[in-house]
């Protein structure tokens, strides 16, 4: 690719779909790897200009991209020079641009807002999250925005706790059977709750929080950066239940629908040093990237417990494909598969490098990982 590639790819139609710090979106033909279309959106922002960060030597597109195979179009955001966020309509056929628009909030600083968060679609909309730079300058906020598919008119939810709260995990939002849309905060700066440190359950159009959770102790995790939304939440429909896990280490199941406010939690227990990235379940096990190893987690309708835990990969986002669970060790660029119920390892390989929280895509037959600067698709044909 023409620069670091820190979305992950996605897999439609055949094609595997690529975006880079660059701007530049590839279509990629998955049986062979050749390449179907390309798609520069613009200039990316120079790193060294903005006040803190910590990709370099450019920013572009670092959440990941959503898909609509219906309409036969992706979304997906860049960051643009002059420091504008624009999201983009293509074609999944060609690569054409169907539209765009600026979808910065106003009022907000861009210069200090990142889109680290993977779009998701839900309820005629594709929504993005808003979050702030590594090392907490400037005047951000925590942002969700909706744009309609065909594009216009954007709706927004700002985070009311003003400075901080970012949205920043790159799992995103979860989008609920009834279009709820679930994100998880980080903490805020000043005094005040302001919905920092929390899950919300936010209405589809944006209009109102249906629901919230914050942990009894969310003072001390404002006061400590120790975020809450260094992960998303995981949606578990045949439980009823939603999964969340922050930088402190504790998880907490909560009643999806209905979130519990101030330590309204079913259940919650230590589970690890600290989570980042974003959580993966299969059945009623949670899957989750921590500093200290790869930790699963299994849960029910009133109780979880951790069923095992593997010290490598760490602070890697994993995903379940061909009954297994895999994972990208980026300090070592090796991709790892693990048995889900037992946590024993199957496969490993050398990709040659990885960015952090970088995550497989996975489809019928094939992984796509990104690494670094390229992608590795991987056999998983029996």
């Amino acid at each position: 690719m023409d620069a670091a590639v820190y979305a992950s790819p996605l897999i439609v139609g055949g094609h595997a779909i690529v975006a880079t710090e660059n701007n530049t979106v590839y279509a990629l033909d998955l049986f062979t790897g050749s390449k179907v279309w390309e798609r520069h959106l613009g200039d990316p922002v120079v790193a060294a200009t903005l006040p803190c960060g910590n990709i370099s030597p450019i920013t572009g597109i670092t959440g990941t991209p959503a898909a609509d195979p219906a309409s036969r179009r992706m979304y997906v955001v860049a960051f643009l020079k002059g420091y504008h966020h624009v999201l983009y309509a293509l074609s999944l056929i060609d690569g054409s641009v169907a539209w765009q628009q600026e979808i910065d909030p106003a009022g907000s600083t861009p210069q200090v807002q990142q889109l680290r968060g993977a779009l998701a679609i839900g309820s005629g909309f594709v929504y993005v999250p808003f979050g702030g730079l590594f090392g907490d300058c400037g005047a951000y906020r925590g942002y969700v925005v909706a744009v309609p598919l065909g594009g216009g008119q954007a709706r927004v939810f700002a985070v009311p706790a003003g400075r901080g709260a970012s949205i920043w995990a790159p799992q995103g939002a979860s989008i609920g059977s009834d279009g709820s849309v679930y994100v998880v905060t980080g903490n805020a700066f000043g005094s005040g709750f302001g919905y920092s440190d929390s899950v919300l359950q936010l209405s589809p159009d944006l209009r109102s929080v249906r629901s919230y959770f914050a942990p009894a102790n969310w003072p001390a995790l404002n006061a400590g950066d120790v975020d809450l939304g260094s992960t998303g939440v995981a949606l578990i429909p045949s439980i009823d239940r939603a999964f969340v896990i922050g930088k402190e280490g504790v998880g907490y199941l909560l009643r999806m629908g209905a979130l519990g406010g101030v330590a309204g939690q079913v259940a919650s227990r230590k589970v690890c040093s600290g989570a980042w990235g974003g959580t993966a379940w299969l059945a009623s096990m949670v899957f989750v990237p921590c500093s200290d190893g790869l930790y699963a987690v299994s849960v029910s309708a009133s109780s979880m417990q951790v069923a095992w835990h593997v010290g490598r990969p760490t602070l890697a986002p994993p995903v379940t494909a061909a009954g297994a669970l895999w994972a990208i060790d980026a300090s070592t660029g090796t991709l790892y598969a693990f048995e889900p119920a037992t946590g024993k390892s199957v496969f490993s390989t050398s990709i040659g490098a990885a960015n952090r929280y970088s995550t497989p895509a996975a489809t019928e037959g094939f992984l796509v990982v990104p690494a670094g600067q390229k992608v590795v698709a991987i056999s998983v044909a029996s």
